[in-house]
């Protein structure tokens, strides 16, 4: 079976316009770019998996263990992707040596029950994670008794945070329930993941199109809720630059890698966000895992940025929870 990748997981595009627009010519372009890319990934881990460290620096660098910040459980609902069985991702992260991942469901886009999509992931993440996965649930704001169903993923599951999905969910930053349930998970000291877009609008079913989440609202938002902790999610096709960078200022905010395209990217987004704020991330299984570990590689990244990326941040940040 052919699986399809949204062609989002190579590098070597800018970020985009709000409006999302790409030239024919410049489009075929980086398709073509990206797909070698992927060959290239593919190539590089394999090699680096037979050979092992080639270096005094890749030896200090994978010890410190790695954690995934942008995993997803359960099935896409508009085709099956390579590692959407459970035993099946935990495997392939742990042949990657990642040591947790922050796993998120499917599910959650599109049913009405959260609280069956919620224990659903928490059983999931207890009888197949082998150690490795922890559970981030999901809450609407915009069905009834969305409280109680954040209150069963802080007390029941005991799950350190929640991965809201805006643009499915049908609401927006500056709406009053989304402030509320900010609030609410701050004062549990919840994790709050913010996901910004979910696929590549050429990748989109016709009947199915989710326009990115807009930010623009939130920092007024953040202001308003300072001992929130945010993780963007899937953030960088829609926000860069300036734009990034004065929302990373507004509250402790942070961002993952998943989507991150160019050339030298990691380092360019450090120009924007701080070391400290910046968090690996490989939304498998709907990208290539190797791809989000090929933007480390090919960075120019200090041994001490290797490790903040890949495990430091991400575990001073779940440890506040804790």
């Amino acid at each position: 079976m052919t699986h399809h990748k949204p062609s989002v997981n190579g590098l070597g595009s800018p970020c985009r316009s709000q409006s999302g627009a790409v030239p024919p010519a410049e489009r075929t372009s980086k398709s073509v770019c990206r797909r070698d890319f992927l060959k290239t990934a593919f190539v590089a881990t394999s090699v680096a998996a037979l050979s092992g460290p080639t270096s005094p620096r890749a030896a200090e660098v994978k010890p410190s263990g790695l954690i995934d910040t942008n995993v997803y459980l359960s099935r896409w609902p508009l085709r099956r992707l390579r590692g959407d069985d459970t035993v099946a991702l935990v495997a392939m992260l742990q042949a990657q040596g990642v040591t947790e991942a922050w796993a998120g469901s499917f599910d959650a886009l599109l049913h009405r029950d959260m609280a069956a999509v919620n224990a659903r992931l928490a059983e999931e993440c207890r009888r197949h994670g082998a150690g490795l996965l922890v559970p981030f649930g999901s809450v609407n704001p915009k069905l009834p008794d969305w409280e109680e169903d954040l209150r069963r993923c802080a007390e029941e599951h005991q799950m350190p945070g929640l991965r809201l999905h805006p643009n499915y969910h049908g609401y927006k930053l500056d709406d009053p329930d989304f402030a509320k349930l900010l609030r609410l998970a701050a004062a549990r000291g919840l994790i709050v993941q913010l996901v910004l877009i979910m696929e590549d609008e050429r990748m989109m079913h016709p009947m199915l199109r989710a326009e990115p989440t807009s930010v623009k609202p939130l920092a007024a938002v953040l202001k308003q809720t300072p001992r929130l902790r945010l993780q963007l999610l899937n953030s960088q096709r829609v926000l860069c630059g300036p734009a990034l960078a004065s929302l990373a200022a507004a509250g402790d905010v942070s961002v993952e890698i998943a989507m991150l395209e160019g050339v030298g990217g990691v380092l360019k987004l450090l120009a924007d966000v701080p070391l400290h704020r910046v968090l690996f991330g490989s939304y498998a299984p709907m990208f290539y895992f190797e791809s989000a570990l090929l933007k480390l590689q090919e960075s120019p990244l200090s041994d001490a940025q290797q490790r903040a990326i890949r495990c430091d941040n991400a575990r001073r940040l779940l440890a506040k929870t804790r």
